[in-house]
């Protein structure tokens, strides 16, 4: 007698059971973790900014900038924590002397503590720098990112409004505009920077933009009938914004060069306020019976500067694919 039809012996046989055997095989190697081998948790895709973060935080330039960038925000918001003295309250009768018990820096031309102002000054310094560098940033990707994506008459207007901003000189225009400026807070000086400083940032955004809206994602976006607001917010901002911050983080050490520039040139800030490029300004007269009164107040400005750069160096690195 024949034996009864089995559909599992035929199913498993032939060339029908082998390409369902082999589908069954791969399906469960898809789902051991790690791959056919199951040696673990596959690996993620890896983003731009994680890869950044990763190469950041193996690279010493990045870690010591950031640490000396971390004190000063430190001792910005907290300059009491180091400095106990007052930096207004000055001794006539200690005027140019160097260095003693409890005051390492000596005193100014007018018989102040120049450790304390030294400290204190980095308050005003990473305030001007922080605030122009988010003002200049926010402003100049708005217009170049507007010209960037709209194109035509916009990208015409607000290239022509940029170069026209560009071929003004910053210390000229410092001298003209802040000479009339009778406050001494640091809101007029920071006003003038974001003015005359947005337009290298709206160059850097436009470019960034009319790279991002060709790629396909954005092509796909727009025939799917996303709006313009959408596609600029959600698709084009996102994977437009690394040469800004690139930018703007290198820039921010020549914002707080700047004020001290403008302050030494007097039309900066203002006594009361307490201003590392006050001091050196006031001090360079006595640049020769007194070095100690510009030395360390220049020391902690160049330090200053030269932290930003190097951030502003290591995140370039790390944001530009070309060097991957």
């Amino acid at each position: 007698m024949p034996e009864p039809y089995d559909d599992g012996a035929i199913a498993g046989t032939g060339a029908g059971g082998a390409m369902d055997l082999a589908a069954s095989e791969a399906t469960t190697l898809e789902r051991t973790p790690g791959g056919p081998q199951g040696t673990g948790p596959s690996e993620k895709a890896r983003s731009l900014w994680s890869d950044a973060w990763r190469d950041l935080r193996r690279n010493p330039v990045f870690i010591i900038s950031a640490l000396v960038i971390l004190f000063l925000v430190v001792i910005s918001l907290w300059p009491s924590l180091i400095a106990s003295g007052n930096p207004l309250q000055c001794e006539l009768s200690k005027a140019q002397e160097g260095s003693q018990p409890g005051h390492p820096f000596g005193y100014n031309g007018q018989g102040c503590d120049v450790y304390t102002r030294t400290v204190y000054g980095a308050r005003t310094s990473v305030t001007v720098g922080v605030c122009t560098t988010v003002g200049v940033a926010l402003f100049g990707s708005f217009v170049g990112g507007l010209a960037g994506f709209f194109g035509g008459g916009w990208d015409a207007l607000l290239s022509r409004v940029t170069d026209i901003f560009f071929g003004i000189p910053v210390v000229l225009g410092g001298l003209v505009f802040l000479s009339v400026v009778t406050s001494s807070t640091v809101w007029p000086v920071i006003g003038f920077m974001i003015l005359l400083g947005w337009p290298q940032i709206a160059r850097i955004a436009r470019g960034s933009v009319i790279t991002a809206k060709q790629n396909d994602y954005v092509q796909a976006a727009r025939a799917l009938g996303a709006s313009n607001s959408r596609m600029l917010l959600r698709h084009i901002a996102p994977n437009a914004v690394a040469p800004v911050i690139v930018v703007a983080t290198i820039a921010l050490g020549t914002y707080i060069a700047l004020e001290a520039t403008l302050s030494y040139l007097g039309v900066g800030l203002k006594p009361p306020t307490v201003s590392w490029g006050i001091d050196i300004s006031s001090a360079s007269q006595y640049i020769r019976n007194a070095p100690h009164m510009l030395l360390w107040p220049a020391g902690a400005l160049a330090i200053t500067v030269l932290a930003f750069i190097m951030l502003g160096d290591a995140v370039r690195d790390a944001l530009d694919p070309k060097l991957r």
